[in-house]
């Protein structure tokens, strides 16, 4: 078998993060040379995402950036975009393999055959699923993929057609996974997936009891769970990971309308007043928590009325930051055939005021910790100084002698000012 040079790109969501370094690591395995992206390479493997139509041109973009850089490489593509539109993909000179959901973790047995070609199953064949994880660009945190696909019929969203319906990985197979991740000398470990509240194991074990099996891990000393669903954070999930000290004080939970009436044409699980129940869940158990929150503007029947809703909901919660986007209308989905389509003029101002609010929030949610002590996970060493998160997911910057800190430690820091949303102290 001929030892290949194989480059990497990743796009989308940290779930495709971890099924990439997944894929580097058997790669490796397999004898095969894993090189940076400005290498020349014998093969570049992007692990697409579909979830706008800027997403798929970004694809499209690396795939000629990679060929004339190397003209005589051949490129594969997997992840969303190849599950949604494999044909689409394969007519762009140069692509030479094209792996679906079902198919992308056969990539060597496909490349190392040599023979180009579209590997592509119907997704409702895609019907296993097993732990992956990637550690992340600085190697000081882990993202743990336990659960793909998704039940959910959201009007928007491409999802449950390029990856299928929810199926989740075996506990005790997650649990090897955070014990290698450990033996790595990670000490954080993120809990992600499609729709992790979803999540059943092999012997009908839920998302709580997941957690409770991963809280017995030695060597992982921090754990944050990825998005979860509103209607999916139930007050035991809250009650256990307020009780243990390796579950850190930061939730993300989309929202994505502050109407009832664009929810509903979302086909969203939940409402508003349900939303701002769990809010106040989160912090009820967890007080001073960290709360994310997706939002997507300017879905079809938008007004500006509807907006100003979704804007004065999310000025009201207590909550730290937002990820705004703009809808993108995508092929094969219900919204997408709406009436009332937004101008892109007016998303783009929409999006604008939400992240006004985001920074703002963001700020005070730092400034809240003047005067207080966190452990911050160092991520950033130079220039005689260290940064990190704090438990509550707050960016903290302090003096670092040097020899005294290194990447992946957790230190203890006391928190004096916030300067340009940021925030400042001095380790203790």
């Amino acid at each position: 078998m001929k030892r290949l040079r194989l480059a990497f790109d990743t796009l989308g969501c940290k779930l495709n993060a971890a099924e990439t370094d997944t894929l580097i690591r058997r790669g490796r395995a397999r004898g095969h040379e894993v090189v940076p992206q400005a290498a020349e390479a014998d093969v570049y493997v992007i692990n697409s995402c579909s979830v706008t139509e800027e997403a798929d041109r970004k694809t499209r973009k690396l795939i000629r950036r990679f060929l004339r850089k190397n003209p005589q490489g051949r490129v594969a593509v997997v992840g969303c975009y190849a599950q949604l539109r494999p044909q689409e993909i394969a007519a762009i000179p140069g692509v030479a393999w094209v792996l679906g959901t079902k198919e992308k973790f056969r990539l060597y047995d496909v490349i190392e055959g040599g023979g180009a070609g579209v590997y592509h199953s119907p997704i409702r064949e895609a019907r296993t699923v097993e732990p992956a994880y990637s550690l992340g660009e600085e190697r000081t945190r882990a993202y743990l993929k336990i659960q793909e696909g998704c039940d959910y019929v959201c009007a928007f969203c491409t999802i449950p057609r390029a990856r299928g319906r929810s199926r989740s990985a075996d506990l005790r197979a997650i649990v090897e996974a955070a014990r290698e991740i450990a033996a790595r000398g990670i000490r954080e470990i993120v809990i992600t997936g499609v729709n992790i509240g979803t999540y059943t194991g092999t012997e009908g074990e839920t998302f709580l009891d997941l957690l409770k099996a991963l809280d017995d891990v030695s060597g992982i000393q921090r754990y944050r769970i990825s998005s979860i669903e509103p209607n999916l954070l139930t007050d035991a999930i809250l009650a256990f990971t307020a009780a243990s000290p390796r579950f850190m004080p930061h939730f993300h939970i989309p929202l994505q309308s502050g109407s009832d009436a664009i929810l509903r044409a979302m086909r969203r699980k939940y409402d508003t007043a349900l939303y701002a129940d769990r809010i106040r869940a989160v912090h009820r158990h967890h007080p001073g928590a960290a709360v994310g929150v997706d939002v997507i503007v300017g879905f079809p029947g938008e007004t500006e009325a509807h907006f100003q809703q979704t804007y004065d909901l999310l000025a009201a919660l207590p909550i730290a930051y937002l990820h705004v986007f703009p809808y993108s209308a995508r092929p094969g989905t219900a919204a997408a055939k709406m009436p009332g389509q937004v101008p892109p003029a007016v998303k783009h101002a929409r999006v604008a005021a939400l992240r006004r609010l985001s920074q703002q929030k963001r700020t005070a949610f730092a400034r809240q910790t003047i005067g207080t002590t966190h452990p911050v996970l160092i991520e950033h060493l130079g220039g005689g100084y260290a940064e990190g998160y704090s438990d509550h997911y707050v960016r903290i910057r302090f003096p670092a002698a040097r020899g005294k800190a290194s990447r992946g430690d957790i230190v203890n820091v006391h928190v004096t000012d916030v300067r340009d949303g940021k925030a400042v102290g001095e380790s203790i």
